[in-house]
């Protein structure tokens, strides 16, 4: 599990003959939501119904690819049962490519073209939507988005989505899908009317839904979009700022619209924030509508951001006004790793692939220590001097601990304590807070060191866990006996004693903390000129992990994440397990997080 997904919490602002450039990032912007949400807009595109359960518009593309190339070369759908699989893909996008009247791979016309092709009846296409999206169920991120409606901080939510997501969400939460209104392409003079009354919260389709007698989903039928919808969006984007998730920017008939409400003075006032999938790219539509918008001095930004459901529980971590019935409804509801059974490898599902990650409930508060004193190696100095029981770093702020009261204060006090406070540990800084991050890694390294038989091997950035040979015959080990046979022993040939081993670090992706554990085997440093030992040490273990392929590798997996839980479907670990002072508790789920591709 390693995408390169990190977050800074700056504006960079460079220019660039005069005219601003802003670079946003998603921690920046979940703040300044925090203070402009009553200004702000929604528009949600098929990417933020993904996880409800609906196909995107990327995987109807290839279902409308497999359609007619099965029907056109009169191949059975058997042999293109997964559109999904990049050979099958591969076969289709070359036999279209040789062909004439087929759009581009690509291009912004790809979905309403190849929809028109495999469906020319309307009938047929909203027959197809509805198949597509009446099995949707309300995801958590629009679970979140209903609680942001009942606060006032999403009033007003545009979508080019046919299912009926956030209207379920509303009655799920808000106890009616009554308590918004919602305006659809048969009911188009709704939005205005709402619009000048200040009715909200409010819900415009600007596609209409699968029940809507004037579905539009063809280029000619986009561009010949209801103008009262286009003029309410118009009207609306000169009052409010615009947030967009999910949504490409392919979509001809609402750029239109976007790209016309920005030439009016002061359009988007509060600002223009596109949250763009990290791995996506921006269609140049996109880029010119953002280069105008700076061009005419709005606060625009494209932001690099996870999928919906992650950015809307980001955005719940900052409302502290949730209600205590809301929050508790919405943490039952909210996807835990732990809850989750792995997948069997079926038809239509490949690859499943078991990463090596487990999800961890970290401490929020740690202690906070003002005081006269150098940087970490000096405060780990003091502590070790002082015999105290503490983990300690330091910080700009001070130096942050965990332990009982007594022992820090007796572990600082040389050094002239003049605050003694709390701080808080927010996960989604830990990927800049190197100090902090560093001292969770010796937490939790330390409250798996003092519940399991194993020693602490502590580095910066990762740290390493290896089997005490003194507790060599421990129960817990059994199940690592029985696969690698001996835990423990010394290399012939060499002064130097090895272990079975785990090599472990913290991550912070997709807005949570993770334990990502290695097996490996720990081996005795070599000191001096010891050049033959040193060769004996490397040798044993390289040929002692060479032979650990996938089938034992999972294995390995799986006996080391029983002895880190305990067995238990989630486990607690202390690093002190004191009574008093801050003491650093862990949460480890015991369901390794897992990949696969669904099928579309």
């Amino acid at each position: 599990m390693h995408p390169k997904n990190q977050l800074h919490s700056s504006i960079r602002c460079r220019y660039v003959g005069g005219v601003p450039r802003g670079e946003m990032d998603l921690a920046e912007f979940l703040r300044v939501y925090g203070v402009r949400a009553p200004t702000l807009m929604w528009l949600l595109g098929a990417g933020a119904s993904a996880s409800a359960g609906v196909p995107t518009a990327d995987d109807m593309i290839w279902d409308f690819k497999r359609r007619l190339y099965c029907s056109l070369q009169r191949v059975s759908v058997r042999a293109c049962s997964y559109p999904g699989d990049p050979a099958l893909r591969f076969r289709l996008q070359r036999y279209f490519d040789s062909q004439e009247g087929y759009p581009q791979a690509g291009s912004d016309e790809e979905y309403a073209r190849y929809f028109e092709l495999a469906f020319p009846a309307e009938q047929d296409r909203r027959r197809y939507l509805e198949e597509a999206s009446v099995r949707a169920t309300p995801s958590f991120g629009h679970l979140v988005l209903a609680v942001l409606m009942k606060l006032a901080k999403a009033r007003l939510v545009w979508t080019t989505n046919f299912d009926r997501a956030v209207e379920d969400a509303a009655a799920s939460l808000l106890g009616s899908s009554g308590r918004i209104v919602v305006s659809t392409l048969d009911t188009a003079s709704v939005a205005r009317q709402a619009l000048n009354e200040d009715r909200f919260p409010l819900l415009v389709k600007l596609h209409g839904d699968f029940h809507s007698r004037e579905l539009k989903n063809t280029s000619t039928e986009l561009q010949e979009q209801d103008a009262q919808m286009r003029g309410a969006l118009q009207d609306a984007c000169r009052r409010f700022g615009l947030v967009v998730v999910g949504y490409s920017g392919r979509d001809r008939s609402v750029m239109d619209s976007l790209e016309q409400a920005l030439e009016a003075d002061g359009a988007f006032p509060s600002g223009l924030f596109w949250l763009q999938y990290e791995d996506g790219q921006s269609s140049s539509r996109l880029d010119h509508l953002m280069e105008r918008a700076r061009e005419k001095r709005v606060d625009a930004h494209t932001i690099p951001a996870p999928l919906f459901d992650e950015v809307m529980s980001d955005l719940l971590l900052l409302s502290p006004d949730v209600p205590q019935d809301i929050e508790a409804l919405l943490d039952a509801r909210r996807p835990r790793s732990g809850d989750l059974p792995v997948p069997p490898a079926t038809k239509g599902r490949w690859p499943i692939v078991r990463l090596n990650a487990l999800h961890v409930s970290a401490p929020t508060v740690c202690r906070l220590v003002v005081c006269d004193i150098g940087g970490t190696k000096e405060v780990r100095e003091t502590v070790a001097l002082s015999g105290a029981s503490v983990i300690a770093a330091r910080t700009r702020a001070g130096v942050i601990a965990f332990g009982s009261d007594a022992e820090v204060r007796r572990a600082f006090a040389a050094h002239g304590i003049s605050q003694f406070d709390l701080r808080t540990i927010d996960v989604l800084r830990l990927r800049n807070a190197s100090s902090e991050h560093g001292l969770l890694l010796d937490a939790i390294c330390m409250a798996l060191a003092r519940e399991l038989p194993l020693i602490p091997q502590k580095g910066r950035e990762t740290a390493m866990l290896h089997v005490d040979p003194a507790r060599s015959d421990d129960q817990r080990l059994g199940r690592l006996k029985a696969l690698f046979g001996a835990v423990c022993g010394q290399i012939a040939g060499a002064t130097s004693a090895w272990a079975e081993a785990v090599r472990i670090r913290l991550e912070v992706r997709l807005g949570r903390l993770w334990l990502l554990f290695e097996p490996t085997v720990w081996v005795e440093r070599v000191d001096g000129d010891e050049t033959a030992a040193r060769e004996a040490a490397r040798e044993f273990q390289r040929s002692r992990t060479a032979g650990r392929f996938n089938q034992t590798w999972h294995k390995a997996l799986s006996a080391w994440v029983e002895l880190l839980t305990a067995g238990e479907q989630t486990h607690t670990v202390r690093a002190l397990g004191i009574a008093d002072g801050v003491d650093a508790t862990f949460e480890i789920a015991s369901t390794t997080a897992f990949s696969w591709r669904r099928q579309v």
